[in-house]
């Protein structure tokens, strides 16, 4: 269940449906993503607990928002 608003508005819109059933984010959704988790690092004691509690709420697995995570740093 997504509780923030904005997460809410932007979600639908930038999923695109690939034709294997995978869902396929665009760059302004990963950026998005990636920023909000920088944001939110502060309120969590490691960069991967901040991922685990927020994976689920950017509608992504714990694995797919690492690896943003990991090429937005590297």
């Amino acid at each position: 269940m997504i509780t923030e608003p904005y997460l809410d508005c932007w979600k639908p819109i930038f999923l695109r449906e690939c034709p294997n059933d995978k869902l396929k984010y665009t760059l302004e959704i990963k950026e998005k993503t990636v920023r909000l988790l920088l944001e939110s690092e502060k309120d969590y004691p490691s960069n991967w607990a901040a991922i685990t509690a927020l994976a689920h709420k950017f509608g992504c697995t714990l694995e797919t928002l690492r690896s943003w995570h990991k090429k937005h740093m590297g």
